[in-house]
């Protein structure tokens, strides 16, 4: 065994940290198109006459296709099937289309004046960008999930959770830029739409990026195959991935109760960031060129503290407790942020660190939690139904019943921004629906240790092996 463990090419911390950063700015490119338009609510009402439906349901079609059409299942399931080198450069190329419809939706003005109806009544031009934004949603959340298979492919029995956690720090730096920067982006050119080219011309980097890293994929594959051909053992990991592992998945508690929690919580985080920028304005009195910075502070947040918790949980474990201790963070913040009376910035600075922390403990022990519950030759799957039930619930219907909301109840006068009229919102409401999410979120986190204490899945337990 030590003769095998020398041999592999992840056994050696420059290669496999080498493969973890080639194939995290890809998705720090893909992050920063997922939230590049989250600031810029009030400049598309400005500019482009959006109102908060058209950007609700602009907002939740990064789920459409992923959910309705199941494109995320068969991304784990060709993931499964064919390999993360195939399923990883066929993301990114997808990201790019998706990113190219998303822009020219918004920078032409081909659609001006229509209106479409598909069931509902939309701006055309609201259609179209929502339509390549569906179509990036799909590439973006397929290569999450290779990226996943990715790390555990290459950590396990190493640094799996720090190595999680570094990687979603850089992606999350990705959203850090989008929210802090787009606004003077659009605002130095000129229109909405600039940010968006910036993030195009990145994810054509990020593909490039994912075609180095196959090379390096080769040879840890390489020398996985030499090690056990001088062994003369194989593992699980050799046997074939077959469509009814998927009903094996499914029938795991374990499985559903991650799953749900990871709905939950996103739930109660990434609806909140659309939104926090017009928050800021709203609630807080803060000018809309610095609106986008203070929810920037969370996703600074989690680059520092995500890797720290990772590598906390490698060498100490407890990852089932710290996702109760981090939902309840989730709880506390939203709750404050609900209460009329606490409307100074400095509140909202400090709300936002702690939503932070919460943000990187959950996370953190949540995705090294998964291949401790699922075998690996299902990873590929697993991760993609996790993401499934998480792109219905947190990024497909929140975004727009919270768009609803606004509109619907929480309308409490104009303002007047550069001779147009501009809705003001109280976000009371919506507020206490994401504290609601929090709460459900901390139930199946109880329900997760101690389904963990009866199975034995060992979520408490360290993940480097000595």
């Amino acid at each position: 065994m030590t003769e095998q463990i020398k041999k592999i090419l992840s056994d050696s911390k420059a290669a496999r940290w080498t493969a973890l950063l080639i194939v995290a700015f890809t998705m720090f490119a893909g992050y920063y198109l997922a939230d590049v338009m989250s600031p810029l609510e009030q400049m598309l009402e400005e500019q482009l006459h959006w109102s908060a439906s058209d950007y609700g349901w602009y907002t939740g079609a990064y789920g459409w296709f992923n959910v309705f059409l199941f494109f995320l299942i068969f991304g784990g399931i060709i993931l499964d099937k064919m390999g993360v080198r195939f399923t990883g450069l066929m993301s990114a190329a997808v990201m790019v289309l998706g990113a190219g419809i998303k822009y020219w939706a918004i920078s032409s003005h081909s659609l001006d004046g229509q209106n479409w109806t598909i069931i509902w009544t939309f701006p055309a031009q609201v259609w179209m960008a929502a339509f390549g934004y569906a179509i990036f949603g799909v590439g973006v959340e397929v290569a999450g999930i290779t990226v996943s298979k990715i790390i555990v492919k290459w950590f396990t029995g190493h640094e799996l959770a720090l190595a999680m956690g570094l990687q979603l720090a850089i992606a999350r730096l990705g959203t850090a830029l989008a929210l802090s920067t787009s606004v003077p982006i659009a605002r130095a050119f000129g229109h909405v739409s600039s940010p968006v080219l910036i993030c195009l011309l990145m994810l054509c980097i990020g593909l490039l990026s994912f075609f180095v890293y196959t090379f390096n994929d080769k040879r840890l594959d390489k020398s996985i195959a030499d090690a056990k051909l001088d062994t003369g053992k194989a593992d699980e990991s050799d046997e074939e991935f077959k469509i009814k592992d998927i009903g094996f998945i499914i029938k795991n508690k374990g499985w559903w109760y991650i799953s749900i929690l990871c709905a939950l919580f996103y739930s109660a985080v990434f609806p909140f960031l659309k939104y926090a920028t017009a928050l800021m304005i709203n609630k807080f009195g803060v000018p809309e060129n610095l609106a986008g910075s203070i929810p920037g502070l969370l996703p600074f947040g989690t680059i520092l503290l995500t890797p720290v918790f990772g590598n906390m949980i490698d060498k100490k474990g407890k990852g089932a407790s710290i996702m109760i201790f981090g939902s309840i963070l989730i709880i506390f913040v939203h709750l404050l942020f609900a209460v009329p009376l606490l409307n100074h910035w400095s509140v909202a600075i400090v709300l936002m660190l702690i939503l932070g922390i919460g943000f990187s403990l959950v996370p953190s022990a949540m995705w090294p939690s998964v291949p401790k519950i699922i075998p690996e030759k299902q990873l590929g799957s697993a991760y993609a139904l996790i993401f499934y039930v998480q792109n219905i619930v947190a990024l497909m219907f929140v975004p727009a019943l919270i768009g609803w909301v606004l509109d619907k109840y929480c309308i409490v006068g104009t303002t007047l921004v550069e001779g147009k009229e501009v809705a003001n919102y109280n976000y009371t409401l919506p507020m206490m629906l994401f504290m609601l999410f929090g709460v459900l979120g901390l139930i199946f986190a109880f329900l997760l240790k101690a389904e963990d204490k009866k199975k034995g899945y060992g979520l408490e337990l360290p993940n480097i092996k000595k």
